[in-house]
C-alpha cells in the first residue's frame, strides 16, 4: 500500500470541505533529491526564523553589536532554531523615510563594504553552530529599497512619498519593474557581486559556503499586474539562470508568497516554479494582513486564522506535489493577544497559531513529506522597542521600519521559545 504523507490527507479533508576556515565544522551543502531537501545525505527538515538585519547587527558600523549578535545566535542555537532567513542588504542612500540603514548598494555596483563585512562574519559565525542562512537578494516593498530604487536608479522617479501606505500609487510605480529592462540590468550586476564574493573571515568563496543554503531572487517579488505577468517570468528566470551559472553548489529559491503574491493566479505561481532552476516553493501566509481576522478579537479570531492557513497550505502543496519539489512556509507572523507592541502583552493566540504549523513541519518529517520547514516572522530575540516605529540607532528586533516595532516580533522572554524548543526537538 502505497504510504501518503499527512499534509496530503489534511489538504483532500480541506478540498473536501471545500574566524578561521579551521575553527569551522565540516557541513555539506543542503540539497534537493528526488523533490525533497537534504544534508549530508540525510533528509533535512526545520524550523527557522527571519532575521533579516543579520548582517546589519553582524557589522562594526551604526547598527552593529556583534556581542549581541553571538549572544542571539547561541539562544536560537540552543533552541532549535538553525535557519535564518537573512537579507543580503538594503538599495539606495540611507535616511530616506522606513527605508533599513545603514544600506548596502548606496548606488549602482557601489557598495559600503561594513555590511558587506557583517555579512560575512554573520556567516561565519553560523558556520560555527552550524547553522544555515537564506539569503535574499531584491525586494518588492520600500523597506530596503529593491523595486523602487532600481526604478529610481533607471530614471523611472522616485517610490511614492507614502510607500506602501498610499496603496494604488505605490503599486502603479513598482509594477514598471516587471518590465524595466535597465532595471534587470542592474540587479543583475548586483547578482554578480554578491555571490562572486569572497568571505574575509573564513577566505571562502561564497560559492563554496555550505552555510548558505540558498539563494533567493527577493523578498516577495511580485509582477503589481496582469499586463506585466510574461515579463515578471522572464526577469525571475534571468536571474535564477546567472545564479546557477555562476554557482552550481546552492539552492535556488523565489521568496514569492504564493496566491496571494501571484495576481491571485496559481497558474503564475506554477510557472514560476516550474523553472528548472528553482529548487523548491515559497509561501509566506498573513492572517492579519489578509483580514482573515478581527484585530479587535484576536485570541477569538485563530481558529479561522489556522483554518484558511491550513486551506492555504494544501493549496500549494498541491502544485508542489505535482512538480515534485519541496515547499517551505518562510513567512508567517500572528499578532500579540491584544496587538500590542509590550512584552507584557501575552502572545496566547500566537502560540496556538505557530503550534499548526510547527506541527505540521514534524509531521511531514516523519512521514517524508514535501513540506520542509519554516521561517517565523520575526526574531527580535534580546532587542527592545524603544519607539513605536524605529527610529536611529534603537534596537532591531524584526518589524521593518515602517511597522510597529514589537508587532510580529518573537523575544527571548515570550511564552513562543518554549513552543519552538518542543517542536525542534522532535525534528532534529
Amino acid at each position: 500500500m502505497k504510504h501518503f504523507p499527512f499534509t496530503f490527507f489534511l489538504c483532500i479533508g480541506l478540498l473536501a470541505c471545500t574566524n578561521t576556515k579551521n575553527s569551522v565544522p565540516p557541513q555539506d551543502f543542503v540539497r534537493q533529491t528526488n523533490g525533497h531537501l537534504e544534508l549530508n545525505g540525510q533528509p533535512y527538515y526545520f524550523i527557522g526564523t527571519n532575521f533579516w538585519y543579520g548582517a546589519i547587527l553582524a557589522s562594526t558600523g551604526q547598527g552593529g553589536d556583534r556581542a549581541r549578535l553571538q549572544k542571539e545566535l547561541d539562544f536560537m542555537q540552543q533552541a532549535g532554531i538553525r535557519n535564518l532567513r537573512v537579507l543580503v542588504g538594503a538599495d539606495g542612500p540611507a535616511g530616506q523615510a522606513v527605508k533599513v540603514m545603514p544600506t548596502l548598494q548606496t548606488e549602482p555596483g557601489v557598495y559600503n563594504d561594513t555590511i558587506f563585512e557583517g555579512l560575512d562574519f554573520l556567516l561565519s559565525e553560523m558556520a560555527k553552530r552550524q547553522m544555515y542562512a537564506v539569503l535574499y537578494l531584491n525586494n518588492s516593498w520600500e523597506w530596503s529599497g529593491g523595486y523602487g530604487q532600481y526604478l529610481n536608479w533607471a530614471g523611472k522617479g522616485e517610490v511614492p512619498e507614502k510607500g506602501v501606505l498610499d496603496w494604488p500609487v505605490f503599486v502603479k510605480h513598482v509594477a514598471q519593474y516587471a518590465g524595466c529592462d535597465s532595471c534587470h540590468t542592474l540587479f543583475l550586476n548586483h547578482i554578480r557581486a554578491v555571490v562572486s564574493r569572497t568571505n574575509r573571515y573564513t577566505e571562502r568563496k561564497y560559492i563554496d559556503d555550505p552555510t548558505i543554503m540558498s539563494w533567493q531572487v527577493g523578498n516577495e517579488p511580485r509582477v503589481f499586474s496582469n499586463e506585466g505577468k510574461p515579463a515578471f517570468l522572464q526577469w525571475m528566470r534571468e536571474a535564477t539562470a546567472l545564479i546557477r551559472s555562476l554557482d552550481p553548489n546552492h539552492l535556488i529559491s523565489t521568496g514569492n508568497e504564493g496566491f496571494m503574491g501571484s495576481e491571485e493566479d496559481l497558474d503564475l505561481y506554477e510557472e514560476l516554479h516550474k523553472d528548472p532552476n528553482v529548487d523548491y516553493l515559497t509561501i509566506h501566509i498573513w492572517p492579519k494582513n489578509w483580514s482573515w481576522i478581527d484585530i479587535q478579537k484576536i485570541p477569538e479570531s485563530v481558529d479561522t486564522a489556522i483554518v484558511r492557513t491550513n486551506k492555504y497550505i494544501c493549496q500549494h502543496w498541491m502544485i508542489a506535489d505535482k512538480l515534485r519539489k519541496p515547499l517551505v512556509i518562510e513567512e508567517f507572523g500572528y499578532p500579540r493577544d491584544h496587538h500590542l507592541y509590550r512584552l507584557d502583552d501575552p502572545t496566547t493566540a500566537r502560540d496556538r497559531y505557530y503550534e499548526n504549523i510547527f506541527r505540521q513541519i514534524v509531521i511531514s518529517a516523519k512521514d517524508r513529506g514535501l513540506l520542509a520547514g519554516c521561517n517565523f516572522w520575526t526574531w527580535g530575540g534580546f532587542g527592545r522597542p524603544a519607539h513605536t516605529f524605529w527610529q536611529p540607532w534603537d534596537d532591531y528586533v524584526g518589524d521593518p521600519s515602517q511597522e510597529e516595532q514589537g508587532l510580529n516580533s518573537v523575544f527571548d522572554t515570550d511564552s513562543t521559545i518554549q513552543l519552538i524548543q518542543e517542536y525542534t526537538k522532535r525534528i532534529q
